[in-house]
């Protein structure tokens, strides 16, 4: 049984049980809830009517979000030769090849985000097992193994958000600040909802969004009504 704290209690208290919210009214609750000391990141979760077990069901994706999400991004990129010098004017963190891929296989995991070109692929392959369970694993799907590596950087340093389904059929994903406006926040998950009703897999039948939950940081979740 998990041990929760005399202030996530009182934020549980807040919430009416099984009710669900409107998109902004969720949002003002959460803003109204009591604060820890540190800006948290509100955070939306979908389940999905798929089947997580069949490769052609699984969605995987990256959206620009309005409001960025109010966080700094640490990007690294594979690139060599001028997608190199590319991706250090668009503002990338770390920029190499095989030396890259060797201190990544080493340990070193303290980024957000890895960019490659696809002539890195031959580097970046082999850490499947190292960046697939941190979600991290470039993907052309994501936009995230693409020649124009200046842009992708950009985008993501924007506020561009990666996501994909999990094992049981949910896609998490950030959607700002605690401390953003309501408004903003509100922007920001419609547009992230809207990318991902728009991703149904063909195969899939029924319900697509079934279940969207917000939530902070260090807070429990609301529910919330989405008609897509």
């Amino acid at each position: 049984m998990v041990k929760r704290s005399k202030r996530y209690k009182q934020a549980s208290a807040m919430m009416e049980p099984g009710r669900i919210y409107e998109v902004k009214e969720a949002l003002e609750l959460l803003k109204s809830l009591p604060k820890v000391n540190f800006d948290e990141t509100v955070e939306v979760a979908v389940t999905l009517g798929i089947d997580p077990r069949k490769s052609d069901q699984l969605v995987r994706g990256a959206v620009s979000l309005p409001n960025g999400l109010g966080k700094e991004v640490t990007i690294v990129v594979f690139a060599e030769g001028d997608k190199a010098a590319a991706a250090e004017a668009a503002g990338a963190d770390v920029v190499g090849s095989d030396d890259l891929a060797k201190r990544i296989m080493d340990g070193w995991m303290d980024f957000d985000v890895v960019v490659a070109s696809p002539d890195m692929m031959k580097h970046v392959g082999k850490l499947g097992k190292v960046l697939g369970p941190q979600g991290k694993m470039p993907s052309p799907k994501s936009g995230t193994v693409t020649p124009d590596v200046g842009k992708a950087v950009t985008e993501f340093k924007a506020g561009k958000v990666e996501f994909r389904t999990d094992a049981g059929g949910n896609v998490h994903a950030p959607v700002g600040k605690r401390s953003f406006a309501t408004d903003d926040l509100a922007a920001n998950l419609t547009a992230f909802l809207d990318h991902l009703a728009g991703m149904r897999p063909a195969v899939v039948k029924g319900t697509f969004v079934r279940r969207v939950c917000v939530s902070t940081t260090m807070g429990p979740g609301a529910l919330i009504e989405y008609g897509a």
